[in-house]
């Protein structure tokens, strides 16, 4: 069944690969799993510019994972949306990956890049620090030197996280500044 959100798919870039290579029960199926997979399916009458911030974000996750490509380079596809559909999306791309396709992600949400990427490239001004494992990339001092941030590092059920705790500047101003209490 056609609506505006399945066109948006069909249309926006999500099928354009496949023009004329796949017919169009192929098309549909690899609309309908993608939307399936972002949780847009019940959404899919709706018309795009009706939809919320999160959704839309989720539509266009859904587009490129329409275009069944073996690579998918994400910028940032958790930034706007709530936990539920963060940890969503983020088990979604690890099953991906198990299954075999490459994802290349660029995220600031040091849990989830803790919790869920194999490897880990860690920037500063465009150079790199350091790359490897969760553990092997985001230490303290790393994440300390980067980011200007103390973080606290843990296990739960054999997966690593971390929470960024306190900024480096207001670590540094609690040690030099005394406390008055009246």
């Amino acid at each position: 069944a056609d609506s505006p959100l399945r066109r948006v798919l069909y249309n926006a870039l999500g099928r354009l690969p496949h023009r004329r290579l796949r017919t169009a029960a192929e098309d549909a199926r690899a609309v309908d799993q993608a939307l399936e997979a972002m949780a847009l399916d019940t959404l899919a009458t709706r018309p795009v510019p009706h939809l919320s911030g999160g959704e839309k974000a989720r539509a266009r996750l859904a587009r490129a994972l329409a275009v069944e490509a073996p690579v998918l380079l994400a910028d940032e596809p958790v930034a706007s949306l709530d936990p539920f559909h963060q940890l969503r999306v983020m088990e979604l791309l690890r099953q991906r990956c198990d299954a075999g396709h490459a994802i290349v992600l660029v995220l600031h949400d040091l849990t989830l890049a803790s919790r869920f990427c194999d490897r880990i490239l860690l920037l500063h001004h465009g150079k790199t620090v350091a790359c490897g494992s969760a553990r092997e990339v985001l230490t303290p001092a790393k994440l300390q030197a980067v980011y200007g941030v103390q973080v606290i590092r843990g296990e739960h059920h054999s997966q690593p996280f971390i929470v960024p705790w306190r900024c480096q500047q207001a670590a540094a101003e609690s040690t030099l500044t005394p406390s008055t209490h009246t």
